[in-house]
């Protein structure tokens, strides 16, 4: 069983795991195929990685890949917290440049689903984070976008006070409005 809570960008969902606990721990099923089918989910993984973030205000994105190598992402946090955010940038969409974001943590033990055709990025809201994803694609250098974390015209709402860890790739993205999105 799988609790899910659509957020305000049709396809982007947060999901539940269910535990099942006792005095030594616990137990979950974070993916299961037939499980996820059931909620509308029907996606095939391909790839899994993990990200280690040392310290609170790493900020990640926003990233997405374009076809043939377009991907859906499934996120989680086993240790720490996020501030996951998903972008729609299909072009024809209703909510194009519109953004949703929910904090996933090992605690609440969420997710996060993200559709292909949505960029996607998290600032981590505390030390020592650690993030694993599945997605649906391989990882393609060739294929891959990133937009501006602090696009003025999608405007996130980053729970940060000071300037975020950036890699210098996502440092000097362009915005969403100058790049071709594919979708």
């Amino acid at each position: 069983m799988i609790e899910s809570r659509p957020l305000p960008l049709p396809g982007l969902l947060e999901l539940r795991p269910r535990r099942f606990g006792d005095e030594r721990g616990f137990f979950s099923e974070v993916w299961n195929e037939e499980r996820f089918a059931e909620i509308g989910i029907v996606t095939r993984f391909v790839q899994d990685n993990v990200s280690v973030s040392r310290r609170r205000g790493v900020l990640r994105g926003l990233h997405f890949q374009v076809a043939p190598e377009a991907q859906a992402k499934l996120v989680r946090v086993s240790r720490g917290a996020i501030f996951d955010v998903g972008v729609d940038v299909r072009r024809s969409s209703p909510t194009y440049g519109r953004w949703a974001g929910v904090v996933l943590s090992a605690e609440q033990w969420n997710q996060l689903f993200v559709p292909e055709g949505f960029a996607h990025g998290f600032l981590t809201l505390e030390d020592d984070t650690e993030v694993g994803y599945k997605v649906s694609a391989r990882y393609s250098p060739e294929h891959e976008r990133t937009v501006r974390f602090d696009d003025p015209a999608i405007g996130i709402d980053w729970p940060i006070e000071t300037a975020p860890l950036l890699s210098a790739k996502d440092g000097s993205a362009p915005l969403l409005s100058e790049i071709e999105t594919g979708f």
